[in-house]
């Protein structure tokens, strides 16, 4: 989390905390666990019951069990809030918004007439999963990603303004060329065919009747396939450049002037030279005559004088 959260005071309220927003301990990873497994369930019980034949005949089991983990995770929340110094600073967090949502349309349907269709929004609950987790072994590689598309995103951008400046080409030259009876009914239309076509996915619901029309498909068909793989590469060579960026050191070796080493390491890759500055090349200590000279005179040195 980008924010800090305090508990409210020493005594029950910290040993809660301790539970609740940590995991380093066996009380809390029991308390993730089980969070992780009544979250799976009320999801797949939402998922169960948007389909129409376990609708008819468990409907009546998953009516019980929604409300069973609605009143959970509503103590779950309750408990979170008492736990800590400054609720609100949670409350509008990300993942306090979610906990709300979770459960409010729950509790809707029972005040609002109508707020029925909102059950859907407790699919959410299953972001909840993410900060149990916390994923903290992937925030490295997270950042990671985020940076090369931060620094792709130009070049994406040029590449899908000349994607649509192809479409738009493609959309008007059908249009002019097929009939409306064939689908072309306006440019949009024939621009929703172009990116069809492009991608080759190819759904059929609009097909060119003319030779022309179809041969000009067949281009934007091969077009798509040779462009396809454009995002991807530009994509991945910003990624290759973020892990160089974050596994090698831009500092120069002292020596012979290198400067392609990995962050951890302590010597020159090429000549063998002490890279952190900061500090004594502990091979000189070792290898210190004078050390080495007074070490020589205690060991020669009489017992008893």
């Amino acid at each position: 989390m980008s924010f800090q959260l305090t508990p409210g005071a020493e005594g029950l309220r910290t040993r809660l905390f301790h539970i609740i927003f940590e995991s380093d301990t066996p009380g809390a990873k029991g308390f993730d666990i089980a969070l992780i497994i009544a979250i799976l369930i009320s999801v797949t019980v939402i998922l169960l019951d948007s389909v129409a034949s376990y609708s008819e005949r468990y409907g009546h089991i998953f009516y019980y069990a929604e409300w069973l983990f609605t009143l959970l995770f509503s103590i779950e929340l309750a408990v979170r809030i008492y736990c800590l110094e400054r609720p609100t600073v949670y409350l509008k967090s990300f993942y306090g918004i979610v906990d709300v949502i979770a459960i409010l349309p729950a509790w809707l349907v029972l005040l609002v007439p109508g707020a029925h269709g909102l059950v859907i929004v407790r699919v959410l609950r299953v972001l909840r999963i993410f900060r149990i987790l916390r994923l903290m072994e992937f925030i490295g590689e997270g950042r990671l990603l985020l940076d090369a598309l931060r620094r792709s995103l130009r070049q994406i951008l040029l590449f899908f303004s000349s994607i649509m400046m192809v479409v738009i080409l493609f959309a008007a030259l059908m249009y002019t060329i097929e009939s409306p009876e064939a689908g072309f009914t306006s440019i949009p239309m024939s621009m929703y065919w172009a990116i069809v076509s492009m991608t080759t996915v190819g759904y059929g619901d609009i097909v060119p009747a003319t030779s022309i029309g179809k041969a000009i498909t067949m281009i934007l068909m091969l077009l798509g396939y040779s462009i396809i793989a454009v995002p991807t590469g530009v994509f991945s060579a910003q990624v290759i450049r973020s892990i160089r960026e974050d596994r090698y050191s831009e500092e120069a070796c002292p020596g012979c002037g290198h400067d392609r080493h990995e962050k951890r390491a302590r010597y020159c890759l090429r000549c063998g030279t002490w890279l952190d500055e900061e500090s004594e090349d502990p091979r000189k200590k070792a290898a210190d005559p004078k050390d080495s000279h007074e070490g020589d005179e205690d060991t020669n040195t009489p017992q008893g004088s």
